[in-house]
């Protein structure tokens, strides 16, 4: 990554108020950047969940590539983002 692109994860590791944090994704990304970025989320929880892709296909009207890049990430031996998703899903079931 360079570093602008570190800056901005410093930014946002920084950044520990959700109000602080909504108002820095409003001003920083357009209402489409963030839907991307909420879909992207969405169909990353939806596969975690075991649902099919062609049902997340489905259900949110797009195809199959978009959600075949997310399923790889989750198989891959060592996955952050399943380690992301299995703390989230964990710390959910305890609230």
């Amino acid at each position: 990554m360079n570093a602008t692109t570190r800056e901005l994860i410093d930014i946002f590791v920084h950044t520990r108020d959700r109000r602080d944090m909504e108002i820095l994704f409003k001003e920083i990304f357009t209402p489409s950047e963030i839907d991307t970025l909420t879909l992207r989320w969405q169909l990353l929880k939806d596969l975690y969940e075991g649902k099919t892709q062609r049902k997340i296909a489905a259900e949110h009207k797009i195809s199959l590539c978009k959600i075949t890049r997310g399923s790889k990430l989750l198989k891959a031996k060592g996955s952050f983002l399943k380690k992301v998703l299995d703390d989230y899903y964990e710390a959910k079931e305890k609230d």
